[in-house]
């Protein structure tokens, strides 16, 4: 398994990319998503992979994020009917943030916009993801939509991890306030986190 390349980006096109490693160019399918992120041509790049085997080709998928890949492997592992080059169409689409919203929400219209995503691949999408996304991915929505200072940000980052831990969001969120008025602004989301689990537990 190819986990990424790091090399020089030689050529960029919307949905693919070209780097160059140590002489060897690999051809990369990329979502427009991971475009807007790309360094200039001729710059150093490490890009996120996965590897696709099919009977007739070897496929390269990049991504500039985590999050990204992630999704992405999450539409293919799960949604029935769903591919990679539907999966790229949809993170091309939508970011991962507006993704997970649109799970959470259930909102089949705007999924359904989406090149190659039609009402019902919109409503598998939904139903298949709902109980993988949930509550965290409305709230990381919701925040989205709002600019953050950095304690606001810190506050959100740990309460999505305590939700993705299994916290309902008004407990996480109560147990977060409380534990940053203990521990003071400086506290990390590592230490925020731990702390809220111990004082759950």
């Amino acid at each position: 398994m190819i986990n990424f390349l790091q090399g020089k980006l030689v050529e960029t096109l919307p949905t693919q990319i070209t780097v160059d490693v140590h002489g060897v160019g690999y051809e990369v399918l990329i979502p427009l998503s991971s475009y807007d992120k790309l360094p200039a041509v001729g710059q150093d790049v490490r890009i996120l992979t996965h590897l696709a085997v099919r009977e007739d080709a070897h496929v390269l998928y990049g991504f500039m994020t985590t999050q990204e890949r992630d999704m992405f492997r999450l539409l293919i592992n799960t949604v029935s009917g769903i591919g990679p080059k539907i999966a790229l169409n949809i993170l091309s689409g939508m970011n991962v943030t507006a993704l997970r919203g649109a799970v959470a929400q259930a909102d089949i219209k705007s999924l359904s916009r989406i090149s190659g995503v039609g009402r019902k691949t919109a409503e598998r999408i939904v139903v298949e993801l709902k109980d993988k996304i949930g509550a965290a991915g409305a709230w990381e929505a919701a925040s989205a939509q709002r600019a953050l200072s950095p304690e606001d940000q810190k506050v959100n980052d740990a309460v999505l991890a305590l939700i993705a831990l299994g916290f309902k969001q008004v407990e996480a969120h109560e147990a977060v306030r409380a534990s940053l008025a203990t521990l003071g602004d400086k506290v990390t989301v590592e230490d925020l986190v731990r702390a809220c689990l111990k004082k759950g537990a």
